[in-house]
């Protein structure tokens, strides 16, 4: 995976730094998204890995699916990827990009994970304490796993706050079998 996001980052940066100048963020991050998309369906990855298939024929096929939701710089830029042979790295590009794009706009996008479901009321606090804490304004994504048994996990770019009743298990046993 760290080899893909390698080949990535620097056509992530190069459509960042473009649409940044454009102030084309929010545009951007519609068409790689929806390119991503593309790529990603199961039917056009198997398409386009076909030996047989030209990079010009890849490049106009995925063109030719995203009709309509890429304007002409997407559209430069899928030939490009494919003139490299990179079309299959669209879905990693468009995550750096929203990393960047979520970077320069002063946002991050905390996960938890929580034993139930959590209130609006927790929702609101804890994005209120992470905001508070990562000095960013904080967009939460809120999953539900039983497994925790209680408590949640948060995730916020490399912060990892492990409030669960399983981790809490899991660190007592850890420090039980030193």
């Amino acid at each position: 995976m760290s080899e893909l996001t390698t080949l990535a980052r620097p056509y992530a940066k190069a459509v960042f730094e473009v649409a940044q100048g454009a102030g084309d963020l929010a545009r951007w991050s519609d068409q790689l998204g929806f390119m991503a998309a593309v790529v990603h369906d199961p039917t056009m990855k198997a398409f386009l890995d076909s030996p047989k298939l030209t990079r010009e024929a890849a490049a106009d096929t995925v063109i030719g699916v995203c009709e309509g939701r890429i304007d002409d710089q997407g559209k430069n830029f899928v030939r490009l990827l494919a003139e490299n042979g990179r079309l299959t790295l669209l879905p990693e590009i468009a995550a750096i990009y929203e990393v960047m794009r979520a970077e320069a706009e002063g946002k991050v996008e905390a996960l938890v994970v929580s034993a139930q479901p959590v209130s609006d009321a927790q929702k609101s606090a804890i994005a209120q304490s992470l905001a508070k804490r990562l000095g960013r304004e904080v967009e939460l994504v809120c999953e539900v796993d039983e497994s925790l048994i209680g408590g949640a996990v948060i995730r916020a770019g490399d912060l990892v706050i492990d409030g669960s009743v399983r981790g809490r298990l899991e660190r007592m046993a850890a420090n039980l079998s030193r």
